[in-house]
C-alpha cells in the first residue's frame, strides 16, 4: 500500500529527489574501471558493467533520498533554502515514506549486485555493506558524515577509490595502483559537487549544526577547495606519463580551459540560486573527465 501511495504521489517529485544531474558520479568509476581492464589485457564482461551501473545508480538514490529525509528532520532544509526542491520539505511525501523509498533503492543495489558478489566474493559483499551504510550514514544515525565536515572524504572514497578499484577487482581479480589513481582522479572531480552544495548551503547549514568544510572554514576556503578538486585530476596526470601512457594524461586536459572558467565563475559569483546551475555544470565536467580518461584507456 506504501509502495502505491509512492508511486502514485507526484512521481517527477520522486525523480527529482534522486538528483539525477548528478548521476553521472554513479557512471564514472565503472566507465574507467572498465576501461582500465581493457588498457591492462583483460577482457571486459560488459554484463557485469551494467549490472555494477545499476548497483551503483540505487546506492547513490538510496543516499539521496536519506539525505533529503534526514536533512528536513533536522532542520536543514527549510522553505529558505535555496537548493533544488526537496519532497520531505516540500510536503510532498512523509518522512517515513521517503525512508521508505531509500529503502526501496538500497535493496534494489543489492539485487543488482548479485552477479558482482558472485564474482568477486566477500570483498564485493563487504564492500557493498559498507557503502549501503555509509550511504544511509551520511545523513543519519548517531555520526553523520556530512554533519561532521566528512562529505567531502565520503564522496571521494566511495565515489572514487572504492567504487573504482573494487569493481577493477571484479574485472580482474585483482587490485592495482593504476585503479586507485584513476580513482582519485575521478573522485576528486566528483566531490566538487558536495563542495558546491556545502558553500551554496552554508548559512542554513550553520544554524543546526550542519558543520560541513563550508562552515568550518568559511566561504573563501570553500571557493579554494573547489578551486583544487577541479585542477588537481589535472596535475595527476604526470603519474600516467610516467608510467608511459601519455594518452591518458593529455587527452583529459581537453577541458581544462572549461574547467579554468567554470572555477573562475564561481569564485567571482556571490552565494544565490545561481549555484544551483553551477551543481549541474560541476556534474558534466566530472562526466567529461571520466569520458575522456576512459577513451585516453581504450586507445592508449
Amino acid at each position: 500500500m506504501l509502495t502505491q501511495t509512492i508511486l502514485r504521489r507526484d512521481w517527477r517529485s520522486l525523480l527529482n529527489a534522486a538528483r539525477p544531474k548528478t548521476l553521472t558520479a554513479a557512471v564514472a568509476p565503472v566507465s574507467v574501471a572498465s576501461f582500465l581492464a581493457m588498457n591492462q589485457g583483460f577482457d571486459v564482461d560488459w554484463i557485469l558493467s551494467v549490472y555494477a551501473l545499476l548497483s551503483s545508480f540505487c546506492i547513490q538514490i538510496g543516499t539521496n533520498l536519506t539525505n533529503d529525509a534526514f536533512d528536513f528532520k533536522k532542520g536543514a532544509d527549510t522553505e529558505k533554502r535555496i537548493g533544488p526542491e526537496r519532497i520531505t520539505q516540500k510536503g510532498i511525501l512523509t518522512f517515513n515514506q521517503v525512508l521508505f523509498a531509500a529503502a526501496l533503492f538500497f535493496g534494489l543495489s543489492v539485487l543488482f549486485a548479485v552477479p558482482l558478489i558472485v564474482k568477486g566474493g566477500v570483498i564485493v559483499a563487504g564492500t557493498l555493506a559498507v557503502s549501503i551504510l555509509a550511504g544511509y550514514m551520511y545523513t543519519a544515525g548517531p555520526f553523520p558524515l556530512g554533519y561532521k565536515g566528512l562529505g567531502e572524504v565520503f564522496v571521494l572514497l566511495f565515489f572514487g577509490i572504492i567504487a573504482t578499484s573494487v569493481f577493477y577487482y571484479i574485472l580482474t581479480a585483482g587490485f592495482s595502483l593504476l585503479s586507485c589513481l584513476a580513482g582519485i582522479q575521478i573522485g576528486l572531480h566528483c566531490t566538487v559537487m558536495i563542495a558546491i552544495n556545502n558553500i551554496r548551503d552554508r548559512i542554513g547549514d550553520a544554524k543546526v549544526g550542519k558543520n560541513t568544510l563550508a562552515v568550518r572554514f568559511g566561504e573563501n576556503f570553500a571557493k579554494n577547495e573547489i578551486a583544487f578538486l577541479l585542477y588537481a585530476p589535472f596535475f595527476m596526470g604526470v603519474f600516467w606519463l610516467l608510467i608511459g601512457q601519455p594518452v591518458a594524461a593529455i587527452l583529459p586536459c581537453v577541458i581544462l580551459f572549461p574547467t579554468y572558467r567554470f572555477e573562475k565563475t564561481i569564485r567571482n559569483t556571490p552565494i544565490g540560486p545561481i549555484y544551483n546551475t553551477f551543481l549541474a555544470k560541476g556534474a558534466f565536467l566530472h562526466f567529461s573527465f571520466a569520458l575522456l580518461l576512459s577513451l585516453a584507456l581504450l586507445i592508449n
